[in-house]
This record gives structure tokens, sequence and C-alpha cells, in this order.
């Protein structure tokens, strides 16, 4: 519970497995899909420590991944495709979630269940260093594919936009080009066409794509579909900073690390130990985000580590969400200060988690069960009944101690896995 924080993988690394536990029950993690790519990319790196493996590096950073709350982010190519087809992505800080499916209960109540994702029961496996040879292959071709780029389709592409990056002079310039460049009416098929290059759409989609942009009388893209304009945003400004040396061209690594930027609109804070991220992000922002410097929050966490870690051992069994429902601290702690711009007023309502009796905690059980057994949906699109659900599930698989923090209380008694259907032949 907390901020929507996206963060990277430079941030989670130099966490501590405690530390990592206050990051996931103070913030609602956005996991995007380059947070993986980057894992996974270094189970082929050989200069690592000696005393680890490839795979130990793995399986420490999953083991640090959140897992209480938030969830893993819809590939941004996803998301592009479907906002310039019509399905706004949602601009203001909510994590577009994938594996979800509509349900009807038995007593009636309709709603949309998030099944555990492929992403979330890939990194249970990694942290027993358990991996499979088909999530390498998808993390190299995943890797490849944002690493490489027509260069030169780019820098025509540019010149027919009309850009000249030798006459920009800061990042903040070049920011404005780009996207002042995406609220004109001036070429927008030259913009289109570097927005497919850009994301690399598959061709069977460009004319579908085409046609219902010329119903809508071919309108700015910043109007048109504003999530995919963003995009576009973000890798013009990176190719304009790279060819005026903003960037520097001699990091191979700042392609993908620019990509983390596709996913800013999905966050109210946005966390990594990355100085390229901490020299572009903040360019990108909405007032209503943060961004918080990796080292910065490292500290926090590990005073609200070194705070819980005074109570009796008896208080910690409970659980964190018992002891710890809302942060601690004074008003010029970063954590303090997090929460009062995201969540204002939250110092005065006692009830933000509300503490519920053990026979109430059982009802609301029962009721999720119901909702995650109910059977399976399918409504028309425009079903009214399924447009603005009231009720909603998602299932995650919680370790009840995660380093020295009972996560969940001692005591709980875990429900039994579900049963795995036989193997056919």
């Amino acid at each position: 519970m907390g901020p929507v924080a996206l963060f990277d993988k430079s941030f989670l690394q130099s966490l501590s497995v405690d530390e990592s536990v206050w990051f996931d029950h103070f913030f609602y993690p956005n996991i995007c899909p380059l947070f993986f790519v980057e894992t996974l990319a270094d189970l082929s790196k050989s200069n690592l420590r000696s005393d680890r493996t490839a795979e130990d590096e793995v399986r420490i950073i999953a083991n640090k991944t959140p897992e209480l709350s938030g969830g893993p982010c819809v590939y941004h190519q996803s998301l592009c495709i479907g906002d310039l087809m019509g399905h706004r992505a949602p601009m203001t800080g909510q994590i577009p979630l994938g594996n979800a499916r509509s349900v009807q209960a038995a007593d009636g109540r309709k709603g949309t269940v998030y099944d555990e994702s492929l992403e979330q029961e890939a990194l249970r496996r990694w942290r027993d260093a358990a991996f499979e040879d088909v999530e390498r292959l998808f993390a190299r071709g995943w890797r490849q594919m944002l690493a490489s780029l027509d260069l030169a389709a780019v820098a025509e592409g540019m010149r027919k936009l009309g850009i000249n990056p030798q006459n920009c002079k800061s990042l903040d310039q070049a920011r404005d080009i780009a996207t002042g460049l995406l609220h004109s009416r001036d070429k927008p098929f030259d913009q289109m066409a570097l927005l497919f290059l850009f994301v690399q759409i598959p061709r069977d989609m460009m004319q579908p794509i085409l046609a219902r942009w010329k119903i809508d009388q071919y309108r700015p893209l910043a109007a048109y579909a504003p999530y995919a304009a963003h995009i576009l945003s973000v890798e013009l400004f990176f190719q304009i900073a790279l060819a005026a040396n903003l960037i520097s061209t001699e990091r191979p690594s700042n392609r993908v690390d620019i990509a983390y930027l596709f996913y800013l609109p999905f966050c109210q804070v946005f966390t990594s130990s990355d100085a390229l991220h901490r020299r572009c992000a903040p360019l990108f922002l909405r007032s209503d985000q943060s961004f918080v410097w990796g080292p910065d929050l490292k500290a926090e966490l590990r005073r609200l580590n070194a705070h819980f870690a005074r109570l009796p051992e008896s208080v910690r069994e409970s659980g964190i969400m018992r002891f710890a429902s809302l942060p601690v601290g004074g008003s010029g702690d970063l954590m303090m200060r997090l929460w009062d711009k995201h969540f204002p007023g939250w110092g005065n309502k006692e009830n933000l988690v509300e503490k519920l009796k053990p026979e109430k905690n059982a009802e609301v059980a029962k009721e999720i069960r119901g909702l995650i057994d109910a059977p399976t949906v399918h409504p028309a699109p425009d079903d009214p009944e399924f447009a603005d659900t009231k009720h909603v599930a998602i299932q995650r698989r919680i370790r009840k101690l995660k380093g020295t923090w009972w996560q969940l209380p001692k005591d709980l008694k875990a429900e039994p896995e579900p049963p795995q259907p036989a193997a056919n032949g």
C-alpha cells in the first residue's frame, strides 16, 4: 500500500532483502517489463563476481522483487497499439495489469479477477535458481528488439520532420522540440512512420491503425493517442539528445535505460540509481509525480527497517501489515513527504488500513474466494455491467517470511497448493 512506484533494476539491486520488504510494503510497485529483461540479461553476463554465478545474481534480484502489492505492467508496445486503436491507456498513475478475466459469482456479483502473471510465476522459480531455456531466449530477443534500431531510417525520418539536433543546446530544449512536434498537424504521416519504426509496430497492424486515424481526420498524435505520443516524444528526445552530444553514444545500455521512461505515466513515484534517469526522467514527469534518487530512498528504507527492528519479537511475529500499517517519522523524512504529496491528509485517517476483527476477516476472505473461484464469463465489449466493475480480485502468492520480516503473521496457516493437472502422455 502506498504511492504507485516505478523502479529500475539498479535501485532494487542496491537494497538489502529487509529494505526491499519495506519498499514493497509502503509503495505499490510497478514492475515494468524492462526490469525482467534487464534481470534475465544477467544470465548471459560473464563479468560477475568470482563467488557468484549468473544464476546466483538473478536469484538474488528475484528474491528482492516486490510480491506483497503492485504487479507487472503490460508491455509498452501492446499499450501503444491499443492506444492507436482507441483503447486509451491510463495516464494518471494506475498500473495497466494483464491476465484479467471477467467473472460472475454464484451470488450474482460481477467482477474482474487478475490471475497470477507468468512473470510472477517465473520470479518464484528464479528465487530457487530454476531457469528455463525459453526465458533466456525470450529475454535475449526482447533486449535485441529494444537495442536494434535502424539509425539511418531514424535520421531520415527526423530530417523529414525538420529536426536539426545541432541547434539543440540542452536536454530541456530537446524535450520541448519533441513534445511540441506532437501537438502539431505538420507532417502527420512522417510522425506516424517514426512511431511505427520506434515501437516496431507489426506490419499487419499498420493499415488498421492508419484507417482508424483517417476516420478521426488525422488529429495531432498528442490528442489522438496520448500514450503513443508519449512514447514517440521520449524516443525523439533521446535521438535528438544523442545527436546533440547531450547524452553519451558510448554506453549501449542507454537505449534500454531510456525506455523506462515509457512507463512514467503509470506511476506516482519513479525511483532509480541510474544517472541517465536522474537527468532525464524529471523532464517527462507530471507535477503530481516525483523522481526519487535511489540512494536517498535506500537510506529512508534503512531508517524504517531500524525503527521497526526495535519492536519486541512477539509484535514482529504478528506480521508487518498489523504493526506497520502506516509509515512513521518526522515531517522532514522522505517517506512522510512522499505520502503527504501523494496521499494528502493520510496522517489524519486512522482507519486508512482498517484493523478488522478475525470474524470479519474470515467473511471478507470468503467473499474474495467466491469471486476468484467464480466461472469466467465473456461479456460484450460494451456491456455496462462489466464496464465499471466494483469487485476486483488480484491473485498473488506471498512468502510469510522474507529476509528477517514476517510479511504475514507467523501463526497464519498457509492455504494448500492447488492440485496440478496430470501431464498428458
